[in-house]
């Protein structure tokens, strides 16, 4: 089913005219023939919004009482079971009274649009999360009701409810928003002009920002690459060298010619890290820009004028603030450099070349460039030795009697040398073939052949040959790691900078996602989250229902992993790390106090134990190891999985062989178990061991849950192109509503059972159920009790990951 759609309206202060709004579009839909129901209007006794509710269906409130007083909220389970085409539902940021379905409003609003059902809600600027500290320090008051900003930025459709403050101040004196006994009061505190021009603004500027989204999104949508000058923004370009302040600086004040102007700095990274930046100067020039107002974004670019320019183009920048070059006369006479480069490519965008005192003193470069061949450099090695080798062969042959050979193949072991350390590995070796064959021609009797009549100079030769190469191999080596420890260390720091943004309160999802298409020029980038219930899709990565647009920036989502470009596995650690934490406190302390405890005693020498006590004893400490070892092995198991580094060697497997070994591995606990596996049965694409691993696992669950009399079954069938094994048990059974809360690692459904571990087996046996390609869902045994079911694809050949 399709997600509804979300229309807020927003305004600056109480008494704007939102839910007057709000109602008027609802009678408008309404008129047109749609289905409109009320969830929940507060019109706060105020006549001419009490009259648009005149012929509205109503859905009845829900009835609270809290600490004695009787409250009212949205019935979500009756707006959902009604399922009308649209909702009108006020006070997004509200908090619902304790005993609600949800603690927030927004809350209950998301469930009724993930029923699909069209949303039409409020809300004012002072309860916007961001906005909060902001609003009190102007106004006094502080605001406990508040909603993230990504929840209304996330809305469809956003409604500025504008009016000017005088005239607010005359609805609320002519008795249109409070009562008579409070306008007075409310006049002149929190509605002073002052106040509420102060908060008009702030709604305006946060309503330009999403109107700035939505025209990014419309403009990466159509492929527009021109500079649309809806509103001034000017970008600095940084290098990281000292110059930098002095751009900031002065780009600041050209953003601060225009009202409402934005100020962006930008730094490029070149994908192989050889033109980072001084990463101090860059930290420094960063807490400048954001102390001006302005924010700093950094980007990965092989073309630094095409990558900048693409920066500025995807800001819909009007302007760009460059500075002159610190290059030398003669580099500039090589090549025009990145200011008149992105000058000539600049188009509708204005550049401004700023002088500075660094422009005098030439570019210094960073020490570790020098270690670093670039094409340059394996140019000029190249030309080394095609020019060198002949021009040091005509400076030796008028000596050549008077020198020795081991003399003259030094001269051209230091050439050689040379060129490797010059242009790498490649013009090296073909100096050291191209010398060899020289020094053989003029300098190896006989002269002027390519032979050699003593079989010295031969063996001199050939150590010259491989010298060479060994020498250039080296130099080549130290290139290649070089250029990997650069390239890791841009990588750092554009994390760095990812992280930075989020660390300094921006929003935390939308933050890294803008930072993300930012710094590596993509058109959009979507956070998806796979939703439940879809473990029998054939293959979910193509199937937009089985995915939720969690969070976007750019141009239109991607509904699927399939669909991007490119696609990367997220995993929620912060989650999986607290959770870990609260359920091994208990279950390591439990066995490790339970080893420490017998260990302890059995040391004890006061103690006389007798045979019985110390075997019991050695049984007990050595239960609990056991334990701690499969508790390690779970953790391990669990954290390579969602790794994704958990090796798996997939092959045809006969169930008929794995399931009696499975069944042998429970050890006493066999008993307790019958299997029904026919030996007509298809093989199975599987890996043995893991198989073998996932159905012990589920065994011993079902034994552990099922009553002392009752046997536990598994039993296996053909499905399709599916074989599905059926592990059956007579316990309590899961609640239908629990069937996918039980496969959540680190948790037990209901926490009751505390002596059986952290609850990662079921977690782990479906994650490599799914790992092997098939599916693990539990199923109500009929007659009580649970049966889960793994489904794994029937083998055509052996395949090996």
């Amino acid at each position: 089913m399709p997600r509804g759609r979300l229309r807020v309206y927003l305004g600056a202060a109480p008494g704007v005219g939102k839910t007057f709004a709000m109602l008027g579009e609802g009678r408008r839909a309404k008129e047109r023939g749609r289905d409109v129901v009320v969830g929940f209007v507060e019109t706060h006794g105020r006549l001419h919004t009490e009259e648009l509710l005149e012929g509205m269906e109503v859905i009845p409130r829900r009835t609270l009482v809290h600490r004695g007083a009787t409250f009212t909220e949205p019935d979500v389970d009756a707006v959902i079971a009604r399922a009308p085409k649209i909702a009108l539902i006020d006070e997004l940021a509200h908090t619902n009274v304790p005993g609600s379905k949800n603690v927030k409003r927004w809350q209950d609003i998301e469930e009724i649009l993930d029923a699909g059902i069209n949303v039409i809600s409020t809300v004012n600027v002072q309860h916007l999360e961001s906005l909060n500290d902001v609003v009190q320090q102007i106004t006094g008051v502080p605001q406990r009701e508040t909603v993230p900003d990504e929840v209304v930025r996330r809305a469809d459709q956003i409604e500025l409810v504008d009016m000017s403050p005088e005239a607010l101040r005359r609805r609320m004196a002519h008795g249109n928003v409070y009562a008579p006994e409070k306008v007075d009061a409310a006049l002149s505190n929190y509605f002073r002009v002052g106040n509420l021009t102060a908060l008009r603004e702030l709604a305006l500027l946060w309503a330009a920002g999403k109107v700035d989204e939505q025209l990014d999104r419309y403009r990466a949508d159509h492929g527009i690459a021109t500079t649309w000058e809806a509103r001034e923004r000017v970008v600095v370009a940084l290098t990281g060298g000292p110059e930098g302040d002095t751009l900031v600086r002065r780009a600041a004040r050209v953003a601060a010619r225009t009202k409402g102007a934005d100020l962006l700095a930008v730094h490029v990274t070149r994908a192989d890290g050889l033109a980072g930046g001084d990463p101090a100067n860059l930290s420094r020039q960063r807490t400048l820009v954001e102390s001006l107002g302005g924010t700093y974004h950094q980007v990965v670019g092989d073309d630094i004028p095409r990558a900048l320019l693409d920066f500025a183009r995807g800001v819909n920048a009007t302007q760009l603030v460059l500075g002159a070059s610190r290059r030398g006369r003669f580099a500039q006479i090589l090549s025009r450099g990145v200011g008149v480069e992105t000058t000539a490519l600049s188009g509708s965008i204005d550049v401004h070349m700023i002088t500075h005192d660094e422009a005098k003193k030439g570019r210094r470069r960073p020490e570790r460039h020098r270690a670093a061949l670039t094409g340059t450099r394996r140019l000029a090695g190249w030309i080394v030795a095609v020019v060198g080798l002949p021009a040091l062969t005509a400076a030796l042959i008028p000596f050549r009697n008077h020198l020795s050979l081991p003399s003259e193949i030094l001269f051209f072991l230091v050439m050689t040398v040379g060129v490797a350390l010059i242009g790498g590995m490649w013009p090296a070796i073909t100096a050291a073939v191209g010398g060899s064959l020289l020094l053989n021609f003029f300098f190896t009797p006989p002269v002027g052949e390519f032979t050699i009549s003593d079989p010295e100079n031969l063996f001199a030769l050939i150590v010259f040959v491989l010298v060479a190469a060994a020498v250039s191999t080296i130099v080549d080596l130290a290139a290649r790691r070089t250029r990997e420890a650069a390239r890791a260390t841009a990588d750092a720091e554009v994390l760095s900078t990812l992280a930075g943004h989020v660390l300094r309160g921006e929003s935390a999802v939308s933050a890294l996602l803008t930072r993300l298409r930012e710094t590596f020029a993509l058109i959009s980038v979507t956070l998806l989250e796979r939703l439940p219930d879809t473990g029998r899709v054939p293959d979910d990565q193509t199937d937009p229902a089985a995915w939720r647009v969690v969070a976007t920036s750019g141009g239109t989502p991607c509904p699927t992993p399939s669909e991007g470009d490119t696609d990367v596995v997220v995993t929620e650690a912060d989650r999986m790390r607290t959770a870990l934490l609260a359920a091994v406190s208990h279950d390591l302390r439990t066995p490790l106090a339970s080893a420490k405890a017998a260990v302890e005693s059995l040391r004890n020498d006061e103690i006389d134990w007798s045979p019985e006590d110390h075997r019991e004893l050695l049984a007990t400490a050595d239960e609990s190891l056991a334990r701690l070892d499969r508790l390690v092995a779970n953790l391990l198991d669990m954290s390579r999985l969602q790794a994704g580094v958990l090796g798996l060697a997939l092959q045809a497997v006969a169930l008929e062989e794995v399931v009696p070994r499975s069944i042998d591995d429970l050890g006493p606990l066999r008993e307790r178990v019958e299997g029904d596996i026919s030996i007509e049965l298809p093989e199975i694409t599987a890996d043995p061991a893991l198989l073998e691993w996932v159905l012990v696992n589920l065994m011993a669950n079902a034994i552990r849950y099922s009553p002392p009399e009752a046997k536990v079954l598994i039993t296996a069938s053909r499905h399709g192109d599916q074989v599905e094994i059926r592990v059956i048990d007579r316990g309590p059974g899961i609640p239908p509503d629990a069937h996918d809360r039980v496969f959540l690692p680190f948790q037990r459904l209901g926490d009751r059972d505390n002596h059986t571990g952290v609850g990662l087996g079921l977690a782990l046996s479906r994650g490599l159920a799914e790992a092997m390609g098939g599916t693990l869902v539990p199923d109500e045994t009929p007659g009580g009790g649970l049966t889960m079911i793994l489904a794994l694809p029937i083998s055509s050949r052996a395949v090996t990951l």
